[in-house]
């Protein structure tokens, strides 16, 4: 057994619980000395040298695995990403990166970094940082290179495809860099749309420099606020946004942690700027935790309506803990209750199954709320919308288009054949683009996932069993097979409508960013769609049983 494996263990034990559910102190004493124990008999009897450092860090994360997976360790050379997490703000050059065969690419630069400046495109191979090769790394190992302190300078070697000088070196400046949490907002028709991506410190003036904006548009007659795929952040930057919609001192969230002493009730604290405009929020199975809050709070206010599908589920509220030498440790501290006084929390992770696992708390088992005008709604299994959307399903053909980077890759060629294009919420695919994208798929490499083909021989091999394969059921098989066996071209042609949704967004955005990818997506969005129906109808009054 391993150092690494026998920490496991003696983590495990002290990690044992009293019979009322709760850590004794007694039992956390004896574990923790026979943890302390076996630590020094391995220091001193073990055959082979010990990684304490590594060995430490997974057992303390095997430790933490039996408590809930917000529960974090971060010693001090992984607080950087922690630092991001609630701020943002990184040291680097800025860029998105991908893994792909076992090599790092850039996926895309971020707009205004040095990285966009220095000219980096999406497309380029990493292939060194300085003086280290980085041909064979992934992007874990890559990112640690290009990050580093602002105002430092880095050399980065590319390979750029469709290009005739292949090789390229580009020397830039390391930034203090922050990715936007509005990352878009735009005025479409009557509407106010705001993306928001993630809750860190400066979300609230974000939100609230495009609220501005709104303000001064005499065409901006409702607002739409998306939060899906937002998995949250900070709580007090979601109760900040609420300010801008609800009256100043009403109640948005309360906390409960162990003892009653430790419950914090969260407030507005200033007028709001938008008091009685029309307001639809879009949610998703990646709305989580402070997007949960902000959500959750305009529904069980009656405030707005809720948009797109269920939530994720996350009413578990974390904080950090300063620990010796510099490490950090990111706790559960809490449960959330929104407005209604319902928790939203999907999984309880303090009644586990004899595996280990944690299942779903089922429907039969949540309890009925009730909204400020009286509408019903749920504790447990995160927020459902008011209005449900049908996303539809993906089908293989476009999932292993854009998995195998097909669009990807035609896009980074039409760029380097296209110096401009028209603005984003103007270009279209048309037949043109179109054919010539059909003809950059070489049909040897396509990778079809052949559940077609399975499903017939198995279908065949039961056929067989069971005694039906005669020469008449053996032809009407043969003649199955041809009717269900794949045309590429043509299955290219029955998809185009959801390829050209993925392949235009990639070709908009390596000339106008992630602005651009917005721009060209959100006409044709599903969710925002219903979203504006609703609000500029009488749906939106009695949905909120305002009539």
């Amino acid at each position: 057994m391993t150092f690494a494996a026998v920490l496991l263990a003696a983590i495990a034990l002290a990690a044992a619980t009293d019979g009322k559910g709760r850590s004794g102190d007694a039992a956390i004493s004896r574990n923790l000395t026979t943890f302390n124990s076996i630590v020094k008999e391995l220091q001193n009897n073990y055959v082979d040298s010990i990684a304490p450092d590594r060995a430490f860090k997974e057992a303390i994360d095997a430790f933490l695995a039996t408590v809930d997976p917000y529960t974090e360790y971060y010693p001090v050379d992984e607080q950087e990403t922690l630092q991001k997490m609630t701020t943002g703000e990184y040291g680097g050059i800025g860029s998105y990166l991908m893994d792909r065969d076992s090599s790092t690419y850039i996926s895309a630069p971020m707009e205004g970094s040095p990285a966009a400046r220095a000219g980096i495109k999406a497309g380029d191979r990493i292939l060194r940082v300085d003086s280290v090769d980085v041909s064979r790394k992934l992007s874990a190992d890559v990112t640690k290179l290009l990050r580093g302190r602002p105002n430092t300078q880095v050399s980065i070697t590319l390979q750029r495809p469709y290009a005739a000088d292949s090789i390229l070196t580009v020397t830039l400046m390391r930034e203090n860099l922050q990715q936007p949490s509005v990352p878009y907002h735009a005025v479409i028709g009557n509407t106010g749309y705001i993306q928001l991506t993630s809750f860190i410190n400066k979300s609230p003036q974000e939100v609230r420099a495009a609220l501005d904006e709104f303000k001064a548009d005499p065409r901006v007659k409702n607002i739409v606020l998306d939060l899906r795929g937002n998995g949250g952040g900070l709580l007090e930057s979601a109760v900040d946004i609420l300010s801008f919609f609800v009256p100043k001192g009403t109640e948005v969230v309360r906390t409960k942690g162990r003892d009653a002493a430790s419950e914090k009730v969260y407030k507005t604290t200033r007028s709001p700027i938008f008091p009685e405009i029309p307001l639809a929020v879009l949610i998703d199975g990646g709305s989580a935790s402070a997007a949960e809050i902000l959500a959750g709070a305009v529904q069980d206010l009656d405030r707005g309506v809720l948009v797109g599908s269920r939530s994720f589920g996350k009413g578990l509220v974390q904080s950090t803990r300063p620990l010796p030498f510099q490490g950090v440790l990111k706790v559960t501290v809490a449960k959330y209750y929104i407005p209604s006084g319902r928790l939203i929390q999907a999984l309880d992770y303090s009644h586990r199954n004899e595996d280990g696992s944690v299942s779903r708390i089922p429907d039969s088992l949540t309890h009925e709320f009730k909204t400020l005008h009286g509408r019903i709604v749920r504790d447990g299994g995160g927020l459902a919308p008011d209005s449900v959307i049908d996303w539809g399903k993906v089908s293989r053909l476009v999932y292993n288009v854009v998995r195998d980077n097909w669009s990807f890759d035609y896009a980074t060629r039409f760029a380097a054949t296209h110096p401009t294009i028209v603005p984003a919420s103007e270009f279209v695919i048309t037949d043109e683009i179109y054919d010539d994208f059909k003809k950059s798929i070489d049909p040897a490499r396509f990778k079809y996932d052949r559940v077609m083909e399975e499903g017939m021989k198995q279908l065949r091999e039961i056929a067989t069993e069971e005694g039906y394969m005669g020469d008449e059921t053996t032809a009407a098989f043969d003649s199955l097979a041809k009717l269900l066996t794949h045309d590429l071209n043509r299955d290219l042609d029955t998809h185009r409508k959801d390829i050209e949704d993925y392949l235009g967004s990639e070709i908009v955005s390596r000339y106008y960013y992630d602005k651009g990818k917005s721009a060209y997506i959100l006409p044709g969005d599903k969710a925002l769609n219903a979203a504006r129906e609703i609000l500029e109808s009488d749906k939106y009054d009695k949905i909120l049983k305002r009539k």
